[in-house]
């Protein structure tokens, strides 16, 4: 990785602020707070963002809304730039950011840009959820940093470096393995109850088989017993069928005796009626051929009738004339009523409009009045003679039909005269009928007799068919209970072969299970035998390879920057042990300098077993270091010429306010600070 180029604005103490990098060496130079280490905190947020715990307002310029940084950067020949935003609401968090790689610019997410970043710095993938340590101890720990991981606990400080070196997976590993395996205890101890009674689940299952096998001999038995029992059944169904269709006989045959009957009684009814109506056949005949018959006096009521009929319409005219004047003089009188009214009302004459005189209008209406009078009287004389008139009408009617009766009785006689030969002709008929139907009855008599005596052979049959019933009826009974029993049986297999299959599923399970619980027997034995020791195995002699050369190099670092007889190496939990003399020396009571040698040589070494140990990672050429020769004495500070040059690296950033530092580095970027902002004072 080659840093080129970071673009500050509204960051801690910077407004705005462009700086360039070159290849070698470069310090960092100014006074203390002149913004030097916001810049590495700057490079540091670009690659990576906010880390866990940190604030944006650490970040953010004070009174200021939003802040940006702009970094580029070239790896593997690719030119990348990135940009990260702050923006404060109720907290400063990140607002947007984006990558770009050699021009192509991508708008992505902050997650998306950490795990981009770290694909192209080849970083391990488990990083991503991960602290920045990977960075932080190999390319750039800050100032207060330095010493920490030496002050740490033995534990927290291990387990720091399982992380950074990326061996932690071996605990994991060997922590998830014992887990997995307290896990399989269980779960065996769990398989080996639920399999303890497979065995009696066995025998049970031989005992349901044999019980199957005999109820189903005895299944047959009963169905065979069923069938015997329908076929008993089915004939005595046909010989109760035959009898009813006896009794079926029988009973038409009855039916045929009773409408015979009924023909016979109708005969003799029609016989008697026949010799009646013959008696007055020959009565009427008799009394016709009696009657004195003159078709003459028809004619002679036909003419009188006529004559009446005229009368009749001449009065019937001057009946209608008669009420034809008395409505006429009755409009008359109502008109003459309604101009009286309106005479009394009338004060001017409607034609002339002068005022009409009262004795001119007391004459009209008294000449109105004798008018009405008259009309009235007259009225009554025409109303007398139209009574007179109607009674005269209704006596000419009267007469007109008991004329029309006496032509009616006439014509009937006619009638009855003319009809004698018809009659004559009709009770010769009637007698011959007679005859016939004396002989009719004689044959209907014999017929009822032949039916009666079938009835009686036939009778016998109603006995025989009770009995049937009888017999049906038991037949049926017995066979309903046969196939009661047989459902019953068939009801207690079907429940055995569910219990069968039951049983069957429960074995098949619990042997699924015991197949299990070998596999997991097996496989706790594998856990426990192979793979745990392998993996520890593993781990004892990575970290001892790493803990061997990192105590190496450790000493090697130490002893360039400090001239005393200091024997230095590492404890298995890779604390630092100082010695002098064969005595032991305690890190607080060492000088600053001293501290900072043993912190700088740590953080050396440390880089130099991880970039070696993770070859592959794009960052092994680029270190950062931040006021690394604090405390340092004189003669210090000259050996750091031998460890800058010792490092090799192809970008070295170096953070400190020691001017004799300005000798050791190729460039030099001096900042200042004035009115609460840091800028750029000058570059050699």
């Amino acid at each position: 990785m080659f840093l080129k180029k970071i673009s500050l604005k509204n960051i801690r103490s910077y407004e705005s602020a462009e700086i360039e990098f070159s290849q070698g060496s470069t310090l960092l130079s100014g006074d203390i707070g002149s913004g030097k280490t916001s810049v590495l905190l700057a490079i540091e947020f670009a690659l990576f963002g906010l880390q866990p715990g940190q604030r944006g307002f650490s970040l953010l310029r004070n009174g200021q809304n939003e802040g940006a940084v702009k970094i580029e950067f070239e790896v593997d020949g690719k030119e990348i730039i990135i940009e990260r935003t702050l923006k404060k609401s109720k907290t400063v968090s990140q607002d947007f950011c984006s990558i770009q790689i050699d021009g192509v610019k991508q708008e992505i997410s902050v997650t998306e840009l950490k795990t981009k970043v770290l694909e192209i710095l080849n970083y391990p993938k488990e990083f991503a959820k991960k602290q920045n340590l990977l960075y932080r101890f190999t390319v750039y720990t800050p100032q207060e940093e330095m010493k920490q991981i030496i002050l740490q606990d033995p534990e927290t400080r291990i387990n720091t470096l399982r992380h950074i070196f990326g061996i932690d997976k071996y605990k994991k590993i060997l922590e998830n393995a014992s887990l997995i395996s307290s896990k399989i205890r269980e779960e065996k101890r769990i398989k080996e109850a639920l399999i303890s009674n497979l065995e009696n689940e066995k025998e049970a299952l031989l005992l349901k088989n044999k019980n199957l096998e005999d109820k189903k001999i005895i299944l047959q038995t009963i169905e065979k017993e069923l069938d015997a029992k329908k076929s008993a059944v089915e004939k005595i169904q046909e010989e109760e069928q035959e009898i009813a269709e006896k009794i079926e006989e029988k009973k038409a045959l009855q039916q045929e005796v009773e409408k015979t009957r009924l023909m016979l009684a109708t005969k003799k009814e029609s016989i008697l009626n026949n010799e009646k109506a013959i008696e007055q056949l020959k009565i009427q005949i008799t009394t016709l051929q009696n009657l004195n018959f003159n078709e003459s006096f028809i004619e002679e009521f036909e003419r009188k009738i006529s004559i009446l009929k005229n009368e009749t319409g001449l009065l019937n005219e001057q009946n209608i004339s008669f009420a034809t004047e008395i409505s006429s003089l009755n409009l008359m009188i109502n008109e003459k009523e309604f101009l009286k009214k309106n005479l009394s009302q009338l004060e001017t004459c409607p034609t002339c409009l002068q005022s009409v005189d009262p004795n001119y209008k007391a004459n009209v209406q008294n000449k109105l009045e004798n008018e009405i009078a008259n009309s009235a009287n007259k009225i009554k004389e025409i109303s007398l003679k139209k009574q007179e008139l109607s009674s005269r009408i209704r006596k000419l009617e009267s007469e007109m039909f008991e004329l029309e009766k006496k032509i009616q009785d006439l014509k009937i006689l006619k009638i009855k005269v003319e009809g004698i030969k018809e009659k004559q002709k009709t009770l010769f008929e009637l007698e011959s009928i007679q005859m016939s139907l004396q002989k009719d009855i004689i044959l209907l008599n014999g017929h009822i007799q032949s039916l009666q005596d079938f009835v009686f052979e036939l009778n016998k049959y109603n006995n025989l068919l009770q009995g049937k019933k009888s017999q049906l009826e038991k037949a049926i009974f017995e066979e309903r209970k046969t196939e009661v029993k047989l459902a019953e049986l068939k009801k207690e297999l079907h429940m055995i072969e569910i219990q069968i299959s039951e049983i069957s599923e429960r074995i098949y399970k619990t042997e699924k299970i015991k197949s299990e619980l070998f596999y997991l027997t097996d496989l706790e034995n594998w856990l426990s035998k192979k793979f745990l020791p392998i993996i520890s195995f593993i781990e004892k002699n990575v970290m001892a390879k790493l803990k061997i050369e990192f105590s190496k190099l450790f000493s090697e670092w130490f002893s360039m920057l400090v001239s005393e007889q200091f024997n230095i190496n590492l404890r298995e939990d890779f604390s630092p042990i100082i010695e002098q003399q064969d005595y032991e020396l305690d890190y607080e009571y060492l000088s600053g300098g001293e501290r900072t040698a043993i912190a700088l040589a740590y953080r050396l070494s440390l880089n130099q077993v991880i970039n070696s140990f993770l070859g592959k990672i794009k960052t092994r050429d680029f270190v950062i270091l931040d006021e690394p020769t604090d405390g340092f004495s004189e003669q210090q500070l000259d050996k750091m010429r031998d460890v800058l040059q010792e490092l090799n690296v192809a970008q070295l950033i170096i953070v400190s306010h020691e001017q004799k530092i300005e000798g050791f580095v190729e460039n030099v970027i001096r900042f200042a600070k004035r009115d609460g902002a840091s800028f750029i004072e000058k570059r050699k």
